[in-house]
């Protein structure tokens, strides 16, 4: 007869054997768990000191990235200046209103920085029931500026 240690020896044998086999196969099964790229890195702790400053580091780059995409006063005030120049006739009430291929000549005109602004899927989450198909001008700037 086995002693008790010998039986739980040979239960975590057993164990630790299908344990193996089950989680070899199942990434022999599907090969495509090996492309699944890593997504969640944990904090560094106190005493890391060099990960903590990397992650500092890291942080201001990319604050410093995302603050050279914005637009600055004076390119807003530049941009100002070109929808209302090219705004199309007639006037809503007080509202300046644009269509769409003056709209595209502005994105040609405006600069690299606000390319992104000046799509058909813009213009056209921003169009309403102008019977001209035109857009207001106020409200494409608001959305450059929340956006932007």
């Amino acid at each position: 007869k086995k002693s008790e240690q010998e039986l739980k020896d040979e239960e975590m044998e057993l164990f630790t054997k299908y344990y193996m086999e089950w989680k070899g196969g199942k990434k022999s099964d599907n090969i495509s768990y090996a492309n699944i790229p890593r997504f969640y890195y944990r904090l560094p702790a106190e005493d890391e000191i060099l990960l903590q400053k990397l992650r500092e580091e890291s942080r201001a780059v990319f604050l410093q990235r995302k603050s050279r995409e914005l637009l600055d006063n004076e390119e807003l005030q530049n941009l100002w200046f070109l929808l209302d120049k090219h705004q199309t006739s007639p006037m809503i009430g007080e509202e300046a209103m644009i269509n769409y291929e003056n709209f595209l000549k502005v994105g040609e005109k405006a600069g690299s920085k606000c390319k992104q602004f000046f799509t058909a899927k813009i213009f056209a989450k921003l169009l309403h029931n102008d019977p001209y198909g035109r857009i207001s001008i106020m409200q494409f700037f608001n959305y450059v500026m929340r956006k932007g």
